[in-house]
């Protein structure tokens, strides 16, 4: 029979990309999620039966052990950006991934990853990155042969970075940043992915590994080539920090205020937090060369999904194209 992974939060944006190289690698497929019928769409990844969704409460062991029984590997990639209520930083970042490592261990799961960030530390002034390295450090004192991949911020189809601040650009000429002096290595989604089957697989060495792309970057400089991809102009405005962390603590605000029915998506206090320090891969780090792996350069990936915020959306080739035409 073939080996059996479970990938917990499994139909994410990192998780999907997991379970689809893991599938093609001919492993059998549990996708350990809160809410199984909305992560149906992974069973197409495979052949019939090969994935399958499952109900998982990543704050409960019981549900967590279910979920990994059999396992020969664990992937966790579950994240948050609440910072409070029951699916908080801590329950889920903390608490969460060591409760995934220590049940694992339990188990006898042969290998385990975890799905980090880079600039999780344990002093860092970001509540989301202290959760993070509470996590490692959780996971690592369970299960110390456990690989750990931290990646900068991801891109790809589905992303919560390029895609929105392609959004943005619709609401008027100014698109207003913050941390525009912050450096950047973009990792491709399904780079990050291929190193982590690598890693259930049993193909990378125990540690810790930083996943940075071949391009470092400060957040002005990558929202002006989003810019020239979706080919329209408009006026980046690099928002001083401390003009910043009031706009956020209003919108972090409005959120306290209506119970979180109206979630702050724009910017947090914390994400501000996060702005201050550079996203680069450290020296001296294990990476992707460590694994085999040679990240693949945004430019080679960036028209392939963000066409749609053009002017004239999938047309803007012919579009251009026919501004060549000569008139007879």
């Amino acid at each position: 029979m073939s080996k059996l992974v479970t990938i917990y939060g499994g139909s994410g944006f990192v998780g999907r990309h997991i379970a689809q190289r893991m599938a093609h690698a001919g492993w059998r497929v549990r996708i350990a999620v809160r809410r199984p019928n909305e992560a149906l769409f992974v069973k197409t990844y495979g052949t019939v039966g090969q994935l399958e969704p499952v109900l998982c409460n990543i704050r409960n062991d019981a549900s967590v052990r279910a979920a990994l029984l059999g396992a020969d590997a664990v992937v966790n990639c579950v994240g948050t950006f609440d910072s409070r209520g029951k699916n908080s930083f801590d329950a889920v970042q903390a608490e969460g991934a060591g409760r995934v490592a220590r049940l694992a261990a339990a188990e006898g799961v042969h290998n385990l990853v975890q799905i980090s960030a880079i600039g999780a530390e344990i002093e860092a002034a970001s509540q989301y990155a202290r959760s993070k390295a509470q996590g490692e450090v959780a996971v690592r004192e369970a299960f110390p042969n456990a690989v750990i991949l931290r990646p900068s911020v991801i891109f790809g189809p589905d992303d919560g970075f390029f895609n929105r601040f392609a959004s943005l650009t619709r609401f008027g000429p100014i698109l207003a940043i913050a941390g525009g002096n912050t450096r950047f290595q973009p990792v491709y989604v399904d780079d990050v992915a291929e190193a982590a089957a690598k890693a259930a697989m049993g193909q990378a060495a125990p540690g810790i590994y930083e996943l940075g792309g071949p391009e470092t970057s400060s957040l002005r400089d990558l929202t002006q080539a989003m810019l020239a991809e979706i080919q329209r102009r408009r006026l980046v405005v690099n928002l001083p920090f401390f003009v910043a962390r009031i706009i956020a603590a209003l919108l972090d605000f409005g959120s306290f205020v209506t119970g979180g029915l109206v979630r702050n998506r724009i910017l947090t206090r914390d994400q501000v937090a996060s702005l201050r320090v550079d996203s680069v891969v450290s020296d001296g780090a294990k990476g992707f060369a460590d694994l085999g792996i040679t990240p693949t350069a945004m430019e080679a990936v960036l028209p392939e999904y963000l066409w749609r915020y053009r002017p004239s959306g999938q047309y803007a080739a012919i579009k251009n194209s026919a501004k060549n035409l000569h008139k007879a």
